[in-house]
């Protein structure tokens, strides 16, 4: 029986994925180099992100440091200002709030998290959140997710993570947990071979959640 859910963040409750790739992107175009879109959903799946490319391209650590910083807030740009919020996502919290404890668990920064949630109705449902700098590995490895567990109080038996892509899947995988992946445009290539279920839209969970219990 399914009495805990720990749910990614980014591309799940929030449509913040593209956001993060587009800051990325342009703040790479200010020094001159092109981000290549498909090969940074490649490199996302293992960790590797937006300077993966630059790197390759000679682009020398002192200018990635001084346009990460950039990115960062052409990131909080896109928050204040673009619609980030999904369809349904708090009406699907409410529902399942009936059913199990829930929490978040994101490879967000903390003060992006608090910036995207000064005026939302998210973290009401959640019992606490755990942030990038919450935890030492992020995803792929399994110490976010593992983490998530210890402060639940929870066992992997019990438990189900909601993500949207392959790194987080393979936390999920490697923490012992089901997960269900839920779509994600951006994301929609990725391999989800090892989700325990696919879903289009996070009320689809409640289905998933009372199959579980009599």
């Amino acid at each position: 029986m399914k009495q805990f859910v720990l749910f990614d963040h980014d591309g799940v409750l929030v449509d913040t994925e593209a956001w993060y790739y587009k800051a990325g992107e342009r703040a790479l175009a200010d020094v001159g180099f092109a981000l290549d879109k498909d090969q940074y959903l490649r490199d996302m799946t293992r960790s590797a992100g937006t300077w993966a490319q630059a790197r390759a391209a000679g682009i020398d650590e002192a200018t990635i440091d001084r346009q990460r910083k950039v990115r960062d807030e052409y990131y909080q740009e896109y928050l204040r200002t673009e619609d980030i919020g999904i369809e349904g996502v708090v009406e699907a919290l409410a529902e399942l709030s009936a059913y199990v404890r829930m929490a978040i668990v994101t490879t967000a920064k903390r003060v992006d998290f608090e910036l995207i949630h000064e005026h939302r109705q998210i973290r009401k449902f959640m019992e606490f959140v755990l942030a990038r700098e919450d935890y030492a590995l992020a995803k792929p490895h399994p110490e976010p997710y593992l983490t998530g567990l210890e402060r639940l109080g929870a066992s992997k038996e019990a438990t189900l993570v909601v993500e949207d892509s392959s790194r987080g899947l393979r936390s999920a995988v490697a923490a012992g947990i089901d997960c269900v992946i839920v779509h994600n445009d951006f994301t929609a290539g990725h391999d989800f071979a090892q989700a325990s279920h696919r879903i289009e839209k996070l009320i689809e969970l409640k289905d998933i959640i009372r199959n579980e219990h009599p």
